[in-house]
């Protein structure tokens, strides 16, 4: 008994220190596992808070509901055939006294602020119709009723400049469309640019309104002149010069003030740069030209023939590059761009 209560006192206390190091060694298990819980959710919130700043809108959703990029992405359009399968050939032209701007806007609705671009397809060219223009608003209303779906069935991209000249002063249809090119410039870098008078309407929608490797004259014939051409080397009526060719010949002479003598000009221009003028065939190229008096302003330009015996001498510094004006106001009309300048006087 005597040596029994020392043993038995040791082994109580024994006893308590196996408890004592069970019990610590719990809590730091248990201190453990805490640990790596709270690491673990702060490691979830962390990258929940990364979703939730995302900049887009599928930075913010679950990569298994996001849908797959191809289905969000636009099928890109592939370009326009070289010939348009919407063409119709030679058409038989009206020209009703009854017509109203409000008629051609309703048959063109998909034409805003004169600009017009293939749906289904990228245009082949993006070109600038550059019309001069003053105090012909019944051909122009002709003009614009045919020429709108003739550009369309060729799914050309497309906007018509009506360069208006304000004032009473003598006509110079050449620096309005100086005028015309450098205005159309600043709103798109159009591949080509075609010249038109306002009384011509093609007949033929296979007279493409595009241009060539070289300046293209597009009026082989009209009605007025028994569909023939005017004369040898006409160049004159409609034409179409790529934003380059137009440049290296420094556009039209600013000089030609009233009728006649800008075109031929040109065609000088043209040859001094060594380029060709072509031309589409006889029985495609065809016009009808709109009857009508000699405008008052746009008298016969007495001095042309002087005016063009220079033109070798004076075509680099008479031109694009001299071309000055005021512009009055650009309005963006439905059908077409409204540009109205002073161009000064002769």
């Amino acid at each position: 008994m005597g040596f029994c209560s020392p043993v038995c006192k040791v082994l109580r206390r024994g006893k308590y220190f196996v408890l004592l190091f069970l019990s610590l060694s719990v809590l730091a298990w248990i201190a453990a596992f805490s640990g790596e819980t709270v690491k673990s959710f702060q490691v979830s919130s962390t990258t929940t808070e990364t979703l939730v700043k995302g900049d887009g809108l599928r930075d913010k959703l679950s990569p298994w509901t996001a849908a797959p990029d191809h289905l969000n992405t636009p099928t890109p359009k592939g370009e326009c055939p070289p010939e348009s399968p919407l063409l119709q050939g030679a058409v038989k032209l009206s020209f009703e006294p009854s017509l109203k701007l409000k008629d051609v806007e309703s048959e063109n609705k998909e034409v805003a602020k004169g600009k017009y671009e293939p749906t289904d397809c990228t245009a082949r060219q993006s070109v600038a119709i550059l019309i001069p223009h003053r105090s012909r608003e019944r051909h122009l209303l002709y003009l614009l009723h045919h020429l709108h779906p003739f550009l369309q069935r060729q799914q050309l991209h497309y906007t018509i400049y009506i360069i208006q000249q304000a004032g009473v002063a003598t006509f110079n249809r050449a620096k309005l469309l100086n005028v015309g090119y450098l205005e159309a410039l600043k709103d798109y870098n159009w591949d080509c640019f075609i010249f038109h008078d306002v009384d011509l309407v093609p007949e033929n929608d296979h007279n493409f309104y595009v241009c060539d490797k070289q300046p293209k004259h597009l009026v082989v014939g009209r009605n007025a002149t028994g569909y023939k051409l005017r004369y040898k080397g006409y160049f004159g009526g409609v034409t179409a010069m790529t934003r380059e060719q137009f440049l290296q010949v420094n556009g039209f002479s600013n000089t030609y003030w009233g009728w006649g003598g800008e075109d031929d000009d040109l065609r000088i221009r043209v040859e001094l740069q060594k380029m060709t003028i072509v031309r589409p065939p006889t029985d495609v190229a065809r016009y009808t030209m709109v009857f009508h008096k000699r405008d008052s302003g746009n008298e016969i330009n007495k001095d042309r023939m002087r005016l063009l015996g220079r033109t070798p001498k004076v075509w680099r510094k008479d031109g694009l590059n001299s071309c000055s004006y005021k512009t009055l106001s650009v309005e963006r009309l439905p059908l077409y761009v409204n540009v109205t300048v002073d161009i000064g006087k002769p």
